[in-house]
């Protein structure tokens, strides 16, 4: 019974990440062609072991050799890790106190405070991107709020920016950052702020010395949970951002759908799952040392 225990998450890790990443690495290293798929494969299992012995020893990586080559795609990949950098801290700014108070409500309001933030999820995430796009227009809610008490005399130019882009990420990906930050909230003990205020701290420094530091695996949660959807975005780079936003996610929904070339696509796809999992890794094997140490 232990073993099927432990075998369901990692068959389905199988199926669904490794089995995948291996297609999509194939494609990655055969040629482009006009045809249906628009790719010729460079390895054929079915052709027996010669033929995956001579894949292996002539191994083509023209494609990711072209991704150093042309100045998009690494621009692309600075762009994208700078906005989801910066998305991710303006994120944790908004949602810490969120859910620091949140934790600190009466119980009885905590689980109406719950559903507050995860009422969204109910409506579709392309509806609430486009809403933004008629709040942040030149003609849109902002502008006509502004506009109306004073606050500026011409319509501000949010739409098509970077600034439109990292709005529509913190809204759209904020209770992912929210609800890991107040779970580990959650379970703090008062007690431990008591004793420090007792002992001299101010509420400010207890705050940090011991309500920060208590709540880092909820911080790293969010930020990871915030992160790594963020760089790969598609959606709201192109529906807020314009033309002007340079983001991997569209580069590679250019090279797939608009270009047809599905090997330089999937290699810009598989280097992005390698500049994901590289940190996680380094993180994880962090983590597992520091609990060795403490015992």
């Amino acid at each position: 019974m232990r073993r099927l225990l432990i075998a369901i998450p990692y068959v389905w890790l199988l199926a669904l990440f490794i089995v995948p990443f291996l297609i999509v690495f194939k494609i990655s290293l055969s040629d482009t062609a006009i045809a249906i798929p628009p790719y010729t494969p460079t390895l054929d299992i079915s052709a027996g072991l010669g033929a995956i012995r001579e894949f292996f020893a002539a191994l083509d990586w023209e494609n990711y050799i072209w991704l150093t080559e042309d100045d998009l795609y690494w621009k692309a990949y600075l762009s994208s890790l700078k906005i989801a950098l910066i998305s991710t801290f303006l994120t944790l700014l908004v949602g810490y106190p969120i859910a620091y108070g949140m934790a600190r409500a009466p119980e009885e309001w905590r689980a109406m405070l719950f559903i507050m933030v995860i009422l969204p999820f109910w409506t579709s995430f392309l509806i609430r991107v486009y809403a933004w796009m008629g709040i942040l227009s030149q003609e849109g809610y902002l502008n006509q709020f502004l506009l109306s008490i004073g606050v500026i005399s011409e319509p501000l130019v949010i739409l098509n920016t970077n600034i439109a882009v990292y709005i529509g990420i913190v809204y759209t990906y904020l209770p992912f950052m929210i609800l890991p930050i107040y779970a580990a909230l959650e379970k703090l003990d008062i007690s431990l702020l008591e004793a420090a205020e007792d002992l001299g701290c101010s509420r400010f420094s207890a705050f940090w010395l011991i309500t920060v530091p208590l709540s880092k695996q909820g911080i790293i949660a969010g930020s990871f949970l915030v992160f790594i959807p963020t760089i790969g975005e598609f959606v709201i780079p192109s529906l807020l951002g314009g033309s002007r936003t340079l983001m991997i996610g569209k580069v590679l929904w250019e090279e797939f759908f608009s270009n047809r070339d599905w090997p330089v696509a999937s290699a810009v796809a598989v280097v992005l799952l390698l500049i994901l999992i590289i940190p996680i890794v380094l993180f994880q094997r962090n983590e597992q040392k520091q609990r060795e140490a403490g015992r």
